[in-house]
């Protein structure tokens, strides 16, 4: 993060970070940089350092800034996916041999990353439950060199304590990554509790509107960094500059969004308590939830995703969300609409059978930004 924003306020710094006006019309958006390829004033006479856009374009560039700003890292790397962000990652700290220790609930496409590609390269994984730190440290090997954590995670919207995992990753000389998708960096900050890179899938709460598809890397480590960038420019999987400049814009109510989405999430969680067809609520904000304490700690609030498990089974709860009204049957989540799934059928069916297999009776809400009353009056005729 540059020293301009340093001190200033999350909600400035969205706003603000890499957003400089074009200095040829002063447009105080940044421009979308629709080109390939630039002029060059001589051989090797590079203006602005850009030469061709999968190696460097400004309007990624002023995202990827943007982004680093607000994890309060020195370098961020947009790319054209969550899972080919992680895909990044993980060819740059791996070869093969190496081992990771990967959480017991996850989202599907990490663990299908891990299990049906990266396994395959020669890169082994144990599964441990992240929010006990002697089942982390029971996982590790002499080969391991990295701990993947979740939090919150998905689905079961697990709590792992950041700053003692990364407390064992240092002791155990590895590299502690963090999906913060789920937080997003306004409600959380994991590399100010020692974590070594964060992901996004910028999918989710960054880009806000469900228009856009991308990924993300921060790390606070700038030698980490410049090897980030070197293997996202040799393998290619880079956000273009439409969706980057999409995601700059949806950052910036980021701050606003994500207070709704916890408040709104909060009423739904207590409706949801006293249900007598929903068995277990899953939310960090309840004071049974055995991740409370560390979530109240290390996260501004408990943020818009909550899972329930409902009462009959399997099949009651797919009724549920096909019952659903307001909120859309959709895989994904973050958008500013409320959106439920299934996730044994869903977005979690590659994980069946595997540790990280999800209770068939879960359902997973992504609460949006609508009037909460008309999102209670739905799920309670959804839950008939």
């Amino acid at each position: 993060m540059s020293d301009q924003h340093s001190h200033q306020s999350f909600e400035t710094r969205a706003i603000h970070a890499g957003n400089t006006a074009d200095p040829l019309t002063g447009a105080v958006v940044p421009p979308i940089y629709q080109v390939s390829t630039y002029k060059q004033d001589g051989v090797g006479g590079l203006r602005g350092g850009y030469e061709y856009s999968r190696s460097a374009n400004p309007t990624r560039t002023a995202l990827e800034e943007n982004l680093a700003a607000l994890e309060g890292g020195r370098r961020g790397l947009a790319f054209a996916s969550g899972l080919a962000a992680e895909d990044c990652l993980l060819r740059t700290l791996l070869v093969p041999g190496d081992h990771v220790v990967i959480p017991n609930d996850a989202y599907g496409g990490t663990f299908r990353l891990f299990a049906k590609v990266v396994q395959r390269w020669g890169v082994d994984f144990s599964v441990a439950d992240t929010s006990d730190l002697e089942s982390v440290r029971g996982a590790l090997n002499e080969r391991t060199k990295l701990i993947w954590v979740e939090t919150p995670s998905n689905p079961l919207l697990g709590i792992t304590d950041i700053e003692a995992v990364a407390g064992v990753a240092r002791q155990a000389g590895v590299k502690l990554v963090v999906d913060n998708t789920f937080a997003s960096p306004y409600l959380q900050q994991p590399l100010a509790l020692g974590a070594d890179v964060v992901v996004h899938s910028l999918t989710k709460y960054m880009g806000g509107h469900s228009d856009v598809v991308g990924g993300a890397l921060v790390t606070a480590d700038a030698e980490l960094g410049e090897e980030l960038a070197y293997h996202q420019n040799a393998m290619g999987a880079v956000a273009g500059p439409f969706d980057s400049w999409i995601v700059l814009r949806g950052i910036k109510t980021l701050a606003v969004r994500m207070d709704r989405h916890s408040e709104n999430a909060a009423k739904i969680v207590e409706m949801l308590s006293q249900h007598p067809k929903v068995s277990q609520v899953l939310y960090p904000g309840l004071p049974e939830h055995p991740g409370h304490e560390i979530a109240a700690k290390q996260m501004r609030s408990f943020g818009g995703m909550i899972s329930f498990r409902v009462e009959g089974g399997e099949q009651a709860a797919v009724e549920v969300c096909n019952r659903a009204k307001l909120f859309t049957l959709g895989e994904s989540l973050g958008g500013v609409e409320s959106l439920i799934e299934h996730p044994g059928r869903m977005t979690h069916a590659s994980v069946a059978g595997s540790a990280l297999e999800v209770p068939a009776d879960l359902v997973r809400l992504s609460v949006g930004i609508e009037n909460v009353d008309d999102l209670l009056a739905d799920l309670r005729q959804a839950l008939g």
